[in-house]
């Protein structure tokens, strides 16, 4: 017998849940992309997308996933021959270093394990370090989806200031943006990468590159740019088909009209506290789970845990049996594990399993959630304290305690 059957819910750190009203917003034959709605309705994205970026600065839009946008802000900014620093905390930074060695620059891995976030201040020696100033930007993930590790970016900054360095800053905010905080401006970001499918609860398709005016100037002194990556005809753009380089993507737009109204009438500060609460109850479930078996969270300390996706260690077999019996039998769908020591194993061999909880995720959806999880280790004779959802249950509670002063 299978409990499946019904609504299922994908619980993966990206492509994320997305909201009816999105959906419905979508559902509609092909528009007119010369004029009308269509047109007019970029009046209010392009505010709304900078205002999740907390940015005065300007954005291009981009028909591809995260990395497209990984190379849409280094083919603006980097020339080929010329260096890039990567601080890694997972697959994710990685990926866009092997990404800027693929289009010819040279690349400097400045590596921190899998369980701890960067350490700006060895960031800013190595800066110190580079006299010659022949590091042309520092390429940094704010949330590394594989690892669930979120990094200081104000920190790194203040640490490349101290360090008197004029490289630029560029953040991968792929699987943050719209949940955990990010103030691209206030943090001193020069160039944020991000992508429709995760907290800006649109499906994948759309790349976003916000930069500002010091990244722009670097980009007028690029000797070439592809004509499609080029960020300036997108984010200056004198007819309405140079926003996205040719044929606009039509139903996309309709979901970011809808999904950015959403989050703006929630608010930034409540869309973020509602993802940090969620979180927590997720942490306190783990941390009981963890009190009588493997079951571990990969990053210790919460003040370092993203708010957006969460992952668990639990053991080769017990992280495959989990993930396969809570889809087949409760229709859950777990994201596989994705730290790199497992890069070259099979997935189903994998030893970590991780929970998305970003965009439109409610109180109720992670109590079934982690109900379910509870219940597959239960099933399978997991090994693992007793009590996890009763934990998380607690801290909801607490955080919706009224305030009595």
């Amino acid at each position: 017998m299978s409990l499946a059957h019904g609504r299922s819910y994908l619980a993966i750190p990206g492509p994320s849940v997305m909201p009816d009203a999105v959906l419905r917003a979508m559902h509609r034959a092909s528009p007119n992309i010369y004029e009308g709605e269509l047109v007019d309705m970029m009046k209010t994205i392009v505010p709304d997308l900078k205002r999740v970026a907390r940015t005065d600065g300007h954005v291009a839009i981009y028909i591809c996933n995260g990395h497209g946008a990984w190379e849409a802000a280094l083919a603006n900014t980097v020339a080929p021959g010329e260096k890039v620093l990567v601080p890694v905390v997972g697959r994710f930074g990685l990926g866009w270093a092997e990404m800027a060695r693929a289009m010819g620059i040279e690349i400097e891995i400045i590596d921190f394990g899998r369980n701890a976030p960067f350490d700006p201040a060895r960031v800013g020696e190595r800066l110190k370090a580079d006299t010659g100033h022949e590091i042309k930007a520092v390429l940094a993930v704010h949330v590394d989806t594989s690892t669930s590790l979120r990094n200081d970016m104000a920190g790194l900054r203040a640490a490349m200031d101290d360090a008197g360095h004029p490289a630029l800053l560029m953040a991968d905010c792929v699987a943050s943006l719209g949940c955990d905080r990010f103030e691209m401006d206030a943090w001193g970001v020069d160039v944020t990468v991000s992508a429709s499918q995760k907290g800006l609860m649109v499906p994948a398709g759309v790349g976003l590159v916000f930069f500002n005016d010091k990244a722009h100037e670097v980009r007028k002194a690029m000797p070439r740019v592809s004509s499609y990556w080029d960020w300036k005809p997108r984010a200056f753009p004198g007819q309405f088909y140079e926003f996205f380089g040719g044929t606009a993507p039509t139903h996309h737009l309709y979901g970011f009209q809808t999904s950015l109204e959403m989050i703006h009438t929630e608010g930034m500060e409540a869309v973020w506290r509602r993802h940090e609460v969620l979180a927590q109850a997720i942490w306190a479930a783990a941390d009981t789970w963890g009190q009588g078996g493997p079951l571990r969270l990969n990053v210790a300390d919460p003040a370092h845990r993203s708010h957006a996706v969460t992952t668990f260690f639990l053991g080769a077999d017990y992280a495959r049996d989990l993930r396969m019996w809570t889809q087949e039998n409760m229709g859950v769908t777990l994201g596989i594990g994705l730290p790199l020591e497992e890069l070259n194993a099979q997935r189903g061999q994998s030893q970590h399993f991780r929970f998305g909880h970003m965009g439109h995720v409610n109180a109720q959806m992670i109590l079934g959630l982690l109900g379910t999880v509870e219940t597959g280790l239960a099933a399978l004779n997991i090994p693992h304290g007793r009590g996890g959802v009763a934990a998380a249950a607690d801290v909801l509670a607490q955080a919706l305690v009224p305030d009595r002063d």
